[in-house]
């Protein structure tokens, strides 16, 4: 076997999810966790989370099918890369786009969207009996995330020297 061919084996089986002599999923196994979840709830790319995570995607498919935990996690990351698209694209539907913006395909944004949609809506909704104060914080801290990225963006047109627009008419 060639140097580079064991050198890609022992980079596979460094990246396998390891397990300890009960069969569970060992200390080092969770600790990649968070960070595939958040790159794949940014990146809606499992073979991107799993390369960011320094774990191969076989050993989280596998992991995802024995371990409900990690796969209601996966689904909650899966759900917030759709939420991050719905704000992309109303952001490029309010605020346009300029030349040197990366390509969007809006119109293929809005269908992926609108395709899973009722799968979201029941994700959502199943995650069911929650009291009105659960509601209440969850409805906040998204308003928060909005007006983050409001602010985000007001700031950096500012730093471009462009003037914010006006997103309503309340003042005429």
């Amino acid at each position: 076997m060639s140097e580079a061919a064991k050198s890609r084996r022992q980079n596979l089986v460094r990246m396998e999810a390891p397990v300890d002599e009960t069969g569970n999923h060992s200390e080092e196994t969770r600790s990649w966790r968070p960070t595939f979840l958040e790159a794949l709830a940014q990146r809606s790319s499992v073979a991107e989370a799993a390369a960011i995570a320094e774990i191969s995607e076989g050993a989280v498919y596998r992991l995802r099918r024995n371990d409900a935990s990690f796969a209601r996690d996966w689904r909650a990351a899966v759900l917030e890369g759709y939420e991050h698209l719905e704000l992309e694209t109303l952001h490029r539907l309010r605020m346009g786009t300029g030349k040197d913006d990366p390509k969007f395909d809006i119109a293929n944004a809005l269908r992926l969207i609108a395709v899973h949609k009722e799968t979201l809506t029941q994700e959502q909704s199943g995650k069911g009996e929650r009291d009105e104060e659960a509601i209440i914080a969850s409805l906040d801290a998204k308003l928060a995330r909005i007006r983050a990225r409001e602010e985000n963006v007001t700031r950096m047109l500012h730093e471009e020297g462009v003037s914010a627009p006006r997103l309503s008419s309340a003042d005429d």
